[in-house]
């Protein structure tokens, strides 16, 4: 098992940037997959991005395609979520997951996929 820590969710004006962090805790991060979800207010949680164990592969959700990138660097254990242009819509808790250990470059995302969850961080988006 990992354990989670995100942070960097802020309250920002559209068309603004901020970078969301999830640190790792408990176990090598390497062999793990990471993630990106959100949940916005009475709606589901949804995928977000993920990226590899090795860092070479990564996939999004159409909707952040161009906007936000993922990147992890694992020296210092820790995920990233690049979040730029923000709209509106992009207002929600945004959580870090974690897969592993890992050998293939899967980039898993369906949520039963992941069995590590940070607590979440709050991002606002005001138009």
């Amino acid at each position: 098992q990992v354990q989670l820590v995100e942070s960097g969710g802020a309250l920002v004006q559209a068309g603004g940037s901020l970078r969301l962090s999830c640190a790792a805790s408990g176990r090598t991060f390497y062999y793990y997959a990471m993630a990106w979800f959100r949940q916005a207010p009475g709606k589901e949680r949804e995928f977000v991005a993920a990226i590899s164990w090795s860092g070479r592969k990564t996939y999004y959700t159409d909707s952040v395609k161009g906007r936000f990138t993922i990147s992890r660097d694992s020296a210092k254990n820790t995920a990233y979520l690049q979040m730029n242009s923000l709209k509106p819509e992009d207002t929600a808790v945004y959580y870090c997951a974690a897969r592993g250990p890992v050998t293939a470059e899967d980039v898993p995302y369906k949520i039963y996929e992941y069995g590590n969850w940070g607590q979440g961080t709050q991002v606002n988006v005001s138009s």
